[in-house]
């Protein structure tokens, strides 16, 4: 095939990665993207890393090597600028994998946000600021397959090779619009993601029996084929989804069928797929008929009325400063950060010290206004 540039220099054994994080260690930029086999394994894993500098790119093979710690170095140096698009769900997974932190982040997407830019989509922004038409027609491979096609490969350089200029258009815009220390602060803020911890919660199929109004009975024959599904899932060694969707649970749960021939009459239910776990679904449906009713998860009453008057008030306030920057509301402060200041109330400068998500810019920014706020929000009450 036509490559438009060089292809990336493949790095699949481990004496490989030593040799190029020897020779990046000196570089002022790297653009770094993942790609994971979420689609396709019932526990996701980094399959591919892709790295570029602004003249060279590099794809690391991790299913092929045995240490990938080196990799590390890089990423936890200070003085080398790492640069993502959309780099939240890519920290997680390089925390989850290899317990991989990044230090100097600048994240594309962010700074996009920040400057009020609306099309946010990696191949928006490159179309728009690099004129660059990056084909996304490999976005749900399975990246754990091996070998790799060639287009495949292609498509994984790509998402990093226009990273560097990617960056420098948004942070000139950045420079431009006097937001560079609010995406400096951030980036930082980006970089403290907890990656979720992949455990099975028996409970989660409340989230699809509460919205679809069913009855005690029918929630109980949910919660045993919620429970099949994930087992299922894991013997297959794929995502739930790819073994019974959330609307054919629902499906079921709704009509619980008593015979194989009910079971392939379910609405929205295949005939492959009624065929492949009949025997299993009806057992799944008879435990839930016989089961103990189970009772419906409270709402959370634990919430102060103050404390949600005061996160209203806040969000409020948000949504109006947002809009009078033509951005998102969680750009000017996190939902976590609203509840921190509804939970906290302070009335002085000081007091919204150590509050997660207001840094040092957000308080000279935002600061006054806050507490100004809060100070009405409380002599109101009186």
């Amino acid at each position: 095939m036509d490559w438009p540039f060089p292809p990336a220099l493949y790095i699949e054994h481990d004496k490989n990665l030593k040799q190029l994080v020897k020779k990046l260690r000196n570089e002022s930029l790297l653009a770094i993207d993942t790609e994971s086999n979420s689609l396709y394994a019932y526990q996701e894993r980094v399959c591919l890393i892709q790295l570029s500098t602004r003249t060279h790119d590099y794809i690391i093979d991790p299913l092929r090597i045995a240490d990938m710690s080196p990799l590390g170095e890089l990423l936890t140096n200070p003085k080398i600028e790492k640069v993502f698009h959309a780099a939240e769900y890519d920290l997680m997974c390089l925390k989850r994998d290899y317990g991989f932190t990044v230090i100097n982040l600048f994240d594309t997407m962010i700074a996009a946000r920040i400057c009020g830019v609306k099309a946010l989509g990696l191949n928006r922004l490159l179309a728009e600021y690099c004129g660059v038409d990056a084909d996304k027609s490999h976005q749900r491979d399975d990246w754990g397959q091996r070998p790799l096609s060639e287009e495949g490969l292609l498509y994984a350089q790509m998402d990093t090779h226009y990273l560097p200029t990617l960056r420098d258009k948004l942070g000139e815009l950045l420079v431009s619009t006097n937001r560079i220390e609010e995406a400096k602060e951030t980036f930082i803020e980006a970089c403290e993601v907890t990656p979720p911890e992949h455990t099975f919660d028996p409970e989660g199929y409340w989230r699809m029996a509460i919205p679809s109004a069913l009855n005690r009975r029918q929630s109980a024959v949910l919660r045993e084929l919620y429970i099949l599904r994930e087992e299922l899932a894991k013997e297959r060694d794929c995502p739930p989804f790819k073994v019974l969707t959330d609307k054919m649970l629902l499906a079921i749960a709704e009509t619980s069928p008593r015979s194989v021939n009910e079971v392939e009459h379910v609405k929205g239910l295949p005939v492959a797929i009624a065929h492949r776990y009949a025997q299993e679904l009806l057992q799944a449906v008879e435990r839930g008929k016989r089961t103990q009713l189970p009772r419906r998860p409270r709402r959370n009453s634990d919430i102060d009325p103050v404390v949600a008057e005061r996160f209203t008030a806040l969000r409020d306030w948000r949504r109006e400063r947002a809009e009078l920057r033509g951005v998102e509301s969680d750009v000017i402060l996190s939902k976590e950060a609203l509840w921190g200041l509804a939970i906290k109330a302070p009335t002085t400068l000081d007091g919204l010290q150590g509050i997660r998500g207001i840094g040092p810019w957000r308080l000279a920014t935002y600061g006054e206004e806050i507490v100004s706020l809060m100070v009405r929000l409380l002599s109101e009450a009186l």
